[in-house]
């Protein structure tokens, strides 16, 4: 539906980036807690952190503009 809406192609960049960023810190979040005694986990946990808060919000504003509106 992303031809009806205001934004017109970029709802659909939004929201693909968004599930793309919960994958890939989901990912390297599991990465850190697997390879911890490589000593690379704090490193991968907070890339999963911050790549996972990242994704979260650009689908809340998604549903925050819709909603508004």
């Amino acid at each position: 539906m992303a031809a009806n809406t205001a934004d017109g192609p970029l709802f659909l960049v939004k929201k693909f980036g968004g599930l793309v960023l919960i994958f890939f810190g989901i990912l390297c979040i599991a990465l850190g807690l697997e390879y911890r005694s490589s000593g690379l986990s704090p490193e991968l946990i907070a890339v999963g952190v911050i790549a996972l808060a990242c994704g979260m919000g650009l689908l809340a504003l998604k549903i925050v503009r819709r909603n508004s509106g």
